[in-house]
């Protein structure tokens, strides 16, 4: 499964050719949320995660989740990734907790990708 780095707009069209080389309705991702970049597909987050870090994102800025194309404005997103286990930002689980941090994440997911 391919992973694709994106810093501007992602077409839908696009993300559905990743959804379909993949899972089928779901493409996993993952953000930086300093620069604004997103690694999207692949089989794991981890994967897509150590890309961002090869090209210098630092590991506090990558968070996790996943995208369904083909679901509503309010249900196309999730929040859950083994990545985003960070007891050291007081991320306990692997959904986001904080909303703040989910609110930034999803605005930047929303002013890339075209639903």
């Amino acid at each position: 499964m391919e992973i694709k780095i994106f810093k501007s707009r992602v077409s839908k069209e696009e993300l559905l050719a990743l959804a379909q080389s993949g899972y089928g309705d779901m493409v996993k991702g993952v953000v930086d949320i300093n620069q604004k970049i997103l690694a999207l597909g692949g089989e794991l987050h981890a994967d897509a995660e150590q890309i961002l870090l090869d090209q210098g994102s630092k590991q506090a800025d990558l968070w996790g989740f996943n995208i369904y194309p083909e679901k509503s404005q309010e249900d196309y997103l999730e929040y859950t990734s083994m990545i985003n286990i960070r007891p050291r930002q007081g991320n306990m689980d692997r959904e986001i907790k904080n909303l703040e941090l989910r609110r930034q994440i999803k605005n930047i997911i929303d002013d890339m990708v075209v639903l």
